[in-house]
């Protein structure tokens, strides 16, 4: 068979494992939570339209409210500033959206400091021991996190300081950006930055530099744990929202057996 026909045939042959990274939507989501007096998103709410009754005899459905980043979703570049001219979800090059991932763990770091930082020498000796990013690459970051996705206040720790949670220097965000195989970066945390990247310089470096170079983030993943360091293949699936800065996605992984 032909490259492409093998690839579609190695789930349906157990050839394949498949990971589910996203995270469960619904009410309980744990969701962004900006101080005043800036404006917060709409967490998820489900409306009933009908159910098998007067309103929809045959069928129930919903209406559904929410934000465009809660829970797993996707950062597109207008989301941010430096990003303002660049594309909406709905414009994303879907070539980018489906590429080959690595696995970077820095749960040992997270786990004995929430406000954590991934630092450039630490991406430039994980290179050296594991080689090279590979071209169209998802760079998905494991700091554990994800364990607290049950409960809100864990997810988010926050106390009267702000949110204390693991991400990354200003210096690493812009060495990311740089980098011309890397099309996104996926995390377990609420967003692509570190709780207090307020603090940092630009504030959220994250979204000023990734966003702003034309690449993309993900956020809220799970099971990380459960993938090898090389060897996956993701799909990231956001709703093409025409002028969405974001969507929810669904973000499945492969992994040959």
């Amino acid at each position: 068979m032909r490259p492409v026909h093998e690839v579609l045939a190695s789930p349906a042959a157990g050839a394949v494992d498949i990971h589910d990274l996203t995270v469960p939507l619904s009410a309980d989501t744990p969701t962004p939570v900006l101080p005043e007096p800036l404006a917060n998103l709409a967490d998820f709410s489900l409306t009933e339209v009908s159910a098998y009754n007067g309103p929809g005899p045959y069928w129930k459905h919903h209406n559904i409210h929410t934000g465009e980043h809660i829970g797993t979703h996707l950062d597109a570049p207008i989301h941010w500033i430096s990003g303002r001219d660049g594309k909406d979800v709905s414009q994303l090059d879907p070539a980018r959206l489906v590429g080959p991932a690595v696995v970077l763990d820095f749960s040992a770091g997270s786990a004995v400091d929430p406000d954590f930082l991934i630092d450039t020498g630490h991406l430039l000796a994980w290179e050296e021991e594991h080689g090279p990013f590979p071209a169209n690459s998802w760079l998905l970051f494991r700091t554990g996190w994800d364990r607290f996705g049950h409960d809100k206040q864990a997810f988010l720790n926050l106390d009267d300081s702000g949110s204390h949670t693991p991400g990354f220097t200003a210096d690493c965000a812009r060495w990311i950006a740089g980098q011309p195989g890397v099309s996104g970066v996926g995390v377990e945390t609420v967003g692509i930055d570190a709780g207090n990247a307020a603090a940092l310089n630009p504030p959220f470096p994250m979204h000023h530099f990734l966003l702003g170079a034309d690449k993309y983030g993900m956020t809220s993943l799970k099971n990380l744990d459960k993938l090898p360091t090389h060897g996956v293949m993701v799909v990231v699936a956001p709703l093409p929202i025409v002028g969405g800065t974001g969507a929810p996605a669904r973000v499945p992984a492969m992994v040959q057996k």
